[in-house]
């Protein structure tokens, strides 16, 4: 006999009820529905391992599209319902039936079971206009029971025919849902929310004996690390994130004290070295996804990585409020970074060649560890490596000097210059000049480098300034005094209106006639406040003239003419070795230039 009621709503559980309605994405509804589904098959599971509950059958899942009725199916052979068990699973929403389960067995732990079952359940009207239940208990002799609602505040609920125990979720679907109709939308639902859940799932299964489920049962993160084979990760990675590169090497985390935690991150190879590129670490709960990259479980800097978490320490329907000042939570992401520290160093130590091979690819993820964690920077800031003017890679705490007393800082003594590159094509000049001199530099080809060499500094303003190959050409090149006044003020009169300041300096390399330099503070500036566009104010520059050259000395004898045309072509031969010319620029070179080779011919 069917009979009528109305839908309890437990006033305590507000919250999570209002929250149901918060679900960013709506099609999480079939996660929420198969997740039910799983937990139920883990009820009866235990109920058989503690002998009160029978089982010969394999355990599964199925779901069903029928595109004609416009039914979602999805049916489990788990432990089922009695009509009491619906009701107050049910129709009291957010009654927790996992919890009151693991209160009645507490000698079975409850581990395994994924949520609330009453909240789960209601995410399906999201996209249904008409939900029916048609459930059978595995206890002896219970009824079938069949229950139905449109989701307002009524139902109905009485017998059914169902024969085999476990329970029949038949979503009636919406006029503007008929997209969870299509086998290939549930499909891809399936392979993101389900793809690890622990039983079988099959979708639309057409009675083969070869049909495969959809999702993978035993998911390699939940093997041994010392089971697992390297094609193994390698399939794992592709499988996971239709990657085809292979990654550089995988952490695979694995404890169970003081919190559960299982996973594997992979270190994907840099597609792109002019961005932060996100990567993808999948967050699960007892092997059922939960979203995509939460900084708060996650560290920001590991997101570049691809990986999947699981820990079935985090709710899987949880406010991010919480994540936030859960100190559990906190502790399990400093876990994850240490991990990936030890792995780091213990690569750098073990395989230095092959640590070095993988730093073009390691660098903006480890660099950016180091901005955004400083335990993370703390740990491995010893195997922090540039390459050279060699093309060696260096240590950068090989090259910061030793830290100076308060009282040499009082007598103007600055920490050490550690000088770097940043475009070894527009620098080549002072490349060759530095290498000529037997000095050497850092190379500073990555996006974050500017970032980074100024955090450095930040933590060692003692031992390090950070100085552009190009900001200290004078004190770094220069042989001996080489100022001449003379030749200053030929170059003063001829550049007055391009706005340069002009110094006069003997270098140790005599072939050069003139380089420019540009204060490494003032450059920082203008290169702030232009990527803030907060003025578009040049940076300004210094002409140091080298008067070790010979073509500098021959200026005092030459005709005026002759003089001004070479000043300003040393001036353009100069600006080119620091910037592109521009329209302007490059028409006078070449003007110039003619004028010289005129000159000369002519001789």
């Amino acid at each position: 006999m069917e009979k009528q009621g109305n839908i309890k709503i437990s006033s305590e559980n507000m919250m999570p009820i209002i929250k149901k309605w918060l679900y960013s994405e709506k099609d999480i509804f079939l996660r929420e529905i198969v997740a039910n589904a799983s937990d139920a098959i883990t009820k009866l599971q235990k109920l058989v391992e503690l002998g009160e509950a029978k089982n010969k059958e394999p355990y599964k899942i199925t779901v069903t599209t029928d595109e004609k009725a416009k039914t979602l199916t999805v049916e489990d052979n788990g432990i089922g319902m009695t009509e009491e068990e619906v009701e107050a699973y049910i129709t009291q929403i957010a009654f927790s039936g996992a919890a009151d389960f693991v209160s009645k067995y507490e000698k079975a732990g409850g581990e395994g079971i994924i949520g609330h079952f009453g909240l789960g359940f209601y995410s399906a009207y999201m996209v249904s206009e008409n939900i029916e239940i048609f459930t059978k208990s595995y206890k002896k002799d219970a009824k079938s029971v069949h229950w139905a609602s449109d989701g307002n505040s009524t139902y109905t609920i009485g017998d059914c025919d169902k024969a085999t125990r476990g329970t029949k979720i038949v979503m009636h679907v919406a006029a503007d849902e008929k997209e969870f109709l299509k086998e290939s939308a549930i499909r891809q639902l399936l392979n993101k929310y389900c793809a690890f859940m622990p039983y079988d799932i099959y979708l639309n299964p057409k009675g083969k004996d070869d049909e495969k489920p959809v999702n993978t049962t035993h998911p390699l993160y939940l093997k041994q690390p010392k089971d697992c084979t390297e094609e193994e990760y390698k399939n794992f990675y592709r499988e996971t994130f239709a990657d085809y590169n292979e990654p550089l090497f995988w952490i695979h985390l694995n404890m169970e004290y003081p919190f559960n935690l299982k996973g594997i991150l992979y270190f994907p190879k840099v597609r792109k070295q002019v961005e932060l590129e996100r990567g993808q670490v999948k967050l699960y709960c007892n092997q059922v996804y939960i979203a995509d990259n939460i900084k708060e479980v996650i560290p920001e800097f590991l997101m570049l990585l691809n990986g999947v978490i699981d820990c079935p320490e985090i709710p899987l329907n949880v406010s991010r409020s919480f994540l936030q000042n859960d100190r559990q939570v906190q502790k399990i992401a400093k876990h994850i970074t240490k991990k990936v520290a030890d792995k780091l160093i213990e690569l750098y130590k073990k395989d230095k060649e092959k640590y070095e091979s993988c730093w073009k690819d390691l660098a903006t993820f480890v660099k950016f560890g180091c901005i955004k964690d400083d335990d993370f920077y703390q740990k491995v800031k010893d195997i922090l490596i540039f390459k050279n003017l060699s093309r060696e890679y260096v240590p950068i705490e090989s090259c910061l000097g030793e830290e100076i007393s308060e009282e040499d800082a009082k007598a103007g003594k600055e920490p050490k210059a550690v000088y770097y590159v940043s475009d070894e094509n527009k620098q080549a000049q002072y490349i060759k000049m530095f290498k000529d001199a037997g000095l050497d530099a850092l190379v500073c080809d990555t996006y974050i480098d500017p970032h980074f060499i100024s955090y450095i500094e930040y933590k060692n303003p003692k031992r390090v300034r950070f100085m552009r190959i190009d900001a200290d050409v004078a004190g770094a090149l220069k042989e001996e005094s080489g100022e001449n006044k003379e030749i200053e003020e030929l170059f003063k009169a001829v550049l007055e209106e391009k706005k340069v300041t002009v110094k006069t300096e003997k270098l140790k390399d005599a072939t050069v006639p003139a380089v420019i330099n540009v204060s490494e503070f003032m450059r920082r500036m203008f290169e702030m406040n232009s990527f803030y566009q907060m003025g578009e104010s040049a940076a300004d520059i210094t002409l140091i003239v080298n008067t070790a050259n010979p073509a500098v000395l021959a200026l005092s004898a030459a005709d005026e003419e002759a003089r001004k045309t070479a000043i300003e072509h040393i001036y353009y031969l100069a600006l080119m070795n620091y910037r592109q010319l521009t329209p302007e620029e490059s028409g006078a070179f070449m003007a110039d230039s003619a004028k010289l080779l005129e000159k000369y011919l002519q001789k």
